[in-house]
């Protein structure tokens, strides 16, 4: 189940990731609301956990932004903004639930599941590409019968790759669902996962690969015979 955090503070939003993630949730996080319209428009996500006071878009544009175009992933408004009025906003530009700061983790865990109830998902535990399936529980990466374990790292990449498997993933984009915003990652560290992973793609005999797009990033395609 894949939610989006939107928090431009990122000691909070990097304390949301990890308790959000020690529940079984995988997080993209991003941190101004330009960002929140580009992941939300191009990736599937489960819920978007949404601030308001954003840098370069406010959380109320954010939403309506989503909402005209027709994207109806359910909201959850996290928020220091406490009026009534607020709370009518957002509600009225078309949250699904809003919750004030300071928040329960206890409440806020009750509340991310009801709403991921409500949209009637289940929980993903494999992602499946062609002839690869990369099971969530044991991060081990299946073709053909035969399997092989992925390091952490590996797993995150692939992970990256197969909720986005006809777009081209940039270097930065990577980074930042990998490593975080602000680690010390750099594109060579991408790099050596990427090498990693074709590596054991080979080793499997997999129809897929990832093939570099010339100063753009990466994207999986059929292997070239």
């Amino acid at each position: 189940m894949l939610i989006l955090l939107v928090e431009d503070g990122i000691s909070l939003s990097n304390a949301l990731k990890k308790i959000l993630e020690q529940n079984g949730f995988s997080v993209d996080a991003v941190y101004d609301g330009l960002s929140a319209v580009d992941y939300a428009e191009n990736n599937s996500y489960d819920l978007i956990i949404l601030d308001i006071m954003l840098p370069q878009m406010d959380g109320f544009e954010v939403i309506r932004t989503l909402r005209n175009d027709r994207i109806d992933t359910p909201v959850l408004m996290l928020t220091a903004k406490s009026t009534m009025s607020d709370k009518v906003s957002g509600l009225n530009y078309g949250a699904d639930d809003y919750m004030t700061k300071p928040f329960n983790v206890e409440e806020l865990l009750a509340r991310v599941g009801a709403l991921t109830r409500r949209k009637g998902s289940v929980i993903v535990n494999m992602l499946t590409y062609k002839d690869i399936s990369l099971n969530f529980n044991s991060a081990t990466l299946t073709c053909k019968n035969e399997s092989v374990q992925l390091s952490r790292k590996e797993f995150e990449v692939l992970k990256v790759f197969l909720y986005n498997p006809t777009m081209t993933v940039t270097n930065d984009m990577l980074i930042n669902k990998v490593w975080g915003m602000e680690s010390e990652a750099t594109y060579n560290n991408v790099e050596v996962y990427i090498s990693f992973l074709r590596k054991k793609l080979k080793y499997l005999d997999s129809d897929v690969s990832i093939k570099k797009i010339h100063k753009l990033g990466y994207r999986l395609e059929d292997r070239e015979c």
